[in-house]
């Protein structure tokens, strides 16, 4: 049953409605850009009903009717890309013009208190399920963009894959002939000058291709999967790097276990092995380490993989550039490609497997785990 009170003040809303929505239309803020604007109004007249009717229904009843206005009109803020703070201003503006009419109301103030109070509570939950809403809604929206613009990013460098790849390989392709040249220059004229230089420059072009051949694709077409063993390979990669270790005065220590199988392929590892090996040479002969040593040990790890440490005596890797050195592009050699660490982790993590680097004063170890293989 409704207080005479009530029954007045509701009698006095429901006359003076369309000037108090006038005189709020006047004092609010809208942006020009706003797609919502023709809504402002509909959206108004949506919470006055509210306040108009808020002592014929429950309180659940308001909040349900509060709740599920707020989060439509808090959906057009967030897609209107309006500051909420223009959306709480005018939401009080009408606070404020009722306000003001219930001075003119003829009421005592202390007979109006529940009212008000019931005001209050329509406006704040208003404003709570809005504003909070605005945010996921605002979230959501950035989070969606983002997502369309790393897709897109993730396309364009999926393309540019594509066409490095099919780049070099039309690079690769009369860069073999011409070392198929150079050998025959070498078979029949072993006198002429610069042939050795010509063919090692080469040889480091290659190298470089193949670099980025490894980083265009994680199979390689034409190539299948093998067994092979690691530590003939190692004793592959020291053979190959023989020269380098001679001219730097490198002792070399191997303490490796029995026979270990692996599976995947063997020319991807043995790169891997001789981009560690070579970088801990390089950095031994340019920081002219006494006694340069470079120690190669392995054991097996729960029976399912081998773990190969290279570890060099060199200068300790700052702990800034620790967790930077596995990035591509990234290199401290003035001619350097900054892409041997990172091939290496990527056909580390092609073979399921992981590379680690740790660092102290004395020592430089790099880890390389890799399953073994399953018998043939």
């Amino acid at each position: 049953m409704l207080s005479e009170i009530q029954t007045d003040l509701i009698a006095f809303f429901d006359k003076n409605k369309e000037s108090m929505l006038r005189e709020w239309e006047k004092s609010i803020i809208i942006s020009k850009g706003d797609p919502f604007k023709d809504k402002i109004r509909d959206n108004g007249i949506a919470l006055l009903n509210v306040v108009l009717n808020m002592h014929l229904i429950s309180e659940q009843e308001i909040l349900d009717i509060i709740q599920k206005h707020a989060l439509e009109v808090s959906e057009e803020r967030a897609l209107a890309n309006i500051n909420i703070g223009e959306f709480v201003y005018n939401v009080n503006q009408g606070r404020t013009v009722l306000y003001s009419y219930l001075s003119t109301a003829g009421l005592q103030w202390d007979d109006l208190q529940e009212s008000i109070n019931k005001i209050n509570f329509c406006f704040d939950k208003f404003l709570y399920y809005a504003v909070s809403h605005y945010t996921e809604a605002k979230d959501k929206i950035i989070e969606e963009k983002t997502m369309f613009i790393d897709s897109t990013h993730q396309d364009r460098l999926t393309l540019l894959g594509q066409m490095t790849s099919s780049f070099i390989h039309e690079f690769r392709n009369p860069l073999t002939s011409i070392q198929g040249f150079i050998q025959l220059l070498k078979a029949d004229h072993p006198e002429m000058k610069y042939l050795e230089i010509i063919s090692s420059e080469l040889e480091q072009l290659n190298f470089r291709i193949s670099q980025f051949l490894l980083l265009s694709k994680k199979e390689l077409i034409g190539k299948e999967k093998e067994h092979f063993h690691q530590n003939k390979l190692i004793d592959e990669v020291l053979n190959f790097l023989y020269p380098s270790i001679l001219d730097g005065k490198v002792k070399i220590k191997k303490e490796n276990v029995g026979e270990v199988t692996l599976y995947g392929y063997a020319d991807e590892i043995r790169q891997v092995f001789i981009n560690i090996i070579f970088n801990a040479i390089d950095v031994l002969n340019h920081n002219r380490i006494p006694n340069p040593t470079i120690e190669i040990k392995s054991f097996i790890e729960n029976n399912t993989h081998v773990v190969i440490s290279i570890s060099n005596n060199g200068p300790m890797i700052p702990a800034e550039l620790s967790k930077t050195i596995f990035e591509p592009f990234f290199t401290t050699k003035k001619l350097g490609t900054g892409l041997g660490l990172f091939v290496c982790k990527e056909i580390i993590e092609k073979h399921k497997g992981e590379l680690t680097c740790s660092s102290t004063p004395y020592l430089t170890i790099f880890t390389i785990k890799l399953p073994l293989a399953m018998s043939p």
